[in-house]
């Protein structure tokens, strides 16, 4: 096995509480949480954990059945249209149904939609980062995961060149590094880069999370690989860095905080919780919030491969070298231990059924910046909802009104929310994303929610399903292989500002999907952007199948990022506005 890339052995080289201040437990109760103990003789091997034992032991076991192809789900031939599974567990290896498509589809497709550029290999086959800087007059792209970050000089995004490369290169045989998942020692996830008035420069604060895939398959059955979870070997928290140039020799490490705020010295391999998932809600001023379960009690969680229902914490981002925990955020069904809130888990339908994930992925998403008169936030919530929040006072933040939806799973629901149109319409759009291969799980529903009185929140709409182009060798996307659904929509920290009437969706193998949302409970298609799927010439057989996995839009320069599973291409739509070929009037992150 091959040592880890530099970059990720030290991510401060390359990228060169005893009380809760606040929270928002929404009548969850705040009883005392107890600590269970193991179950032996439970299901499986003896469950050792004692927070994986108490979940056990509260629990029914709902496992959903394995289904067949062609007599439980599949395609109807009569009409060329897909009749979805109502409910999967969740699987790892691919799911072929008659009538699928036996190779993969070589064609693009493209309506309101030009690319500018394809840059193949410059991010991994599985999942795509995406943070955009400006030095010296040139506009910087930054893709990272895990054990690779690539940085590409897209000052002109049609002749883009990669001046920074650390980690694996993908090909047909497999990535060109080793990575091993249990020996991570510095796991980057999201990252957020801001101006900081203080420093009169940018700051880039990086999450660090246990990472989701290669560590675990099934919780009960790894008693090794929980231990491992709850002594992971890095930091579980986030790290802020002052960056005096574009690339990682450039950047100072100013400070690193565990998001296990009751141990805040805890060091690591002793740190509780999570650490702080995806990409920072942050826009350079006072307040800051992540997506974090702060300890092991917030275990109430079906997802096979995940310990925590995580939450949201607000941090005091005033000196940028001494950030400081503000409070914590969480809603009913999260804690073990806490009667109400196991109540409350046990009257969600989805207890029990061993496969959805629970709590945030993302934090609190924000339609205005606190600072500037920012009032609601919006949190999705997994199978717990969407949740909206009130957080004129950040120290004692409150719940104000939530909605929740039949369950579809497997897959991730209320994985993300876009307030993009909030602030002219009143509505919010949330979706959860695929997870098994050959749409074996129920389709992922966009939701456009009516949040025009947050306290009372509901469903006004769906967006239209994406519609097979002319000429398509297949009469509905499930044919094509791979994953279909939505991923996200706009990503924390993009260029410029969010453009009315108009949200791109990366959409896995139906591309990107651009949606005419000038009246959100009225939604339709106006675009797409379509990419021929990798194959076997290029990449192994198991990572295929993704098709637009991520996407980053420059709205200062009408540029639309799409990530691949075998490269990045760089779009333009007239929907968004003639593309920007120069680097901006303005520099970004906004000075």
């Amino acid at each position: 096995m091959s040592k880890r890339p530099i970059w990720l052995c030290g991510v401060a080289a390359a990228l060169l509480m005893t009380a809760q201040a606040g929270s928002a437990q929404s009548n969850a109760g705040q009883a005392e949480k107890t600590s269970p103990s193991a179950v032996p003789g439970a299901p499986g091997p003896e469950i050792k954990d004692p927070w994986l034992a108490g979940w056990l032991r509260l629990t029914p076991d709902r496992k959903p059945k394995p289904l067949v192809a062609g007599r439980d789900y599949g395609m109807d031939m009569a009409t060329g249209q897909f009749i979805w599974p109502k409910a999967t567990p969740e699987v790892h290896e691919g799911q072929p149904f008659p009538g699928e498509m036996k190779t993969w589809d070589q064609k693009s497709y493209a309506k309101n939609v030009d690319v500018l550029g394809f840059y193949r290999g410059v991010d991994s086959p599985f999942h795509a980062w995406a943070n955009i800087a400006d030095f010296g007059g040139k506009r910087y792209l930054y893709i990272h995961d895990r054990d690779y970050l690539r940085i590409l000089d897209v000052t002109d995004p049609r002749h883009g060149k990669i001046v920074y490369s650390k980690g694996a290169v993908w090909g047909p045989k497999g990535g060109s590094e080793k990575f091993d998942a249990n020996n991570v020692h510095d796991y980057l996830g999201g990252a957020t880069i801001v101006w900081n008035a203080k420093l009169g420069k940018p700051i880039m604060v990086a999450s660090f999370e246990i990472g989701r895939y290669g560590l675990m398959t099934e919780k009960m059955e790894q008693p090794d690989k929980v231990a491992a979870q709850r002594h992971y070997n890095s930091l579980k928290g986030f790290k802020v860095f002052a960056m005096d140039g574009p690339l990682p020799s450039q950047w100072r490490l100013l400070a690193t905080r565990t998001t296990d705020y009751q141990h805040p010295n805890a060091p690591i391999g002793e740190q509780q919780g999570s650490g702080s998932l995806d990409s920072p809600e942050y826009y350079g001023g006072k307040y800051m919030i992540l997506s974090a379960a702060p300890d092991d009690s917030y275990a109430l969680t079906e997802y096979a491969n995940y310990l925590y229902s995580p939450g949201y914490q607000v941090w005091d981002m005033s000196d940028p070298a001494d950030p400081k925990f503000v409070s914590q955020i969480t809603v009913p069904g999260q804690i073990l231990g806490n009667k109400a809130h196991e109540n409350a888990y046990l009257m969600n339908p989805r207890a029990g059924n061993r496969t959805s994930w629970m709590g945030s992925r993302m934090p609190i998403f924000l339609p205005k910046p606190l600072e500037e008169g920012g009032r609601i936030g919006f949190g999705a919530m997994g199978g717990l909802g969407l949740w909206s929040f009130d957080l004129s006072d950040p120290a004692n933040p409150r719940a104000l009104g939530n909605v929740n939806t039949p369950p579809a799973f497997a897959g991730t629901e209320f994985d993300n929310a876009d307030v993009s149109q909030y602030e002219r319409t009143g509505y919010v759009l949330t979706s959860g994303y695929p997870m098994n291969r050959d749409c074996y799980e129920p389709y992922k529903d966009i939701f456009v929610v009516d949040a025009r009185d947050p306290a009372h929140l509901k469903v006004a709409a769906k967006l239209p399903q994406p519609a097979v182009p002319e000429g398509a060798p297949f009469t509905h996307f499930c044919q094509r292989g791979g994953n279909f659904g939505p991923k996200r929509s706009n990503s924390i920290g993009q260029p410029g500002t969010w453009r009315q009437g108009i949200i791109p969706y990366s959409f896995y193998n139906a591309g990107v999907q651009l949606f005419d949302v000038n009246n959100p409970a009225d939604p339709k298609i106006a675009g797409y952007f379509i990419p021929r799927l990798a194959d076997t010439t290029e990449l192994p057989e198991y990572t295929l199948g993704k098709g637009v996995l991520a996407i980053f839009t420059e709205y200062d320069r009408n540029i639309i990022w799409a990530f691949t599973e075998n490269g990045a291409y760089a779009l333009s739509s007239p929907l968004l506005g003639a593309p920007v070929f120069k680097a901006p009037a303005k520099a970004w992150p906004p000075r």
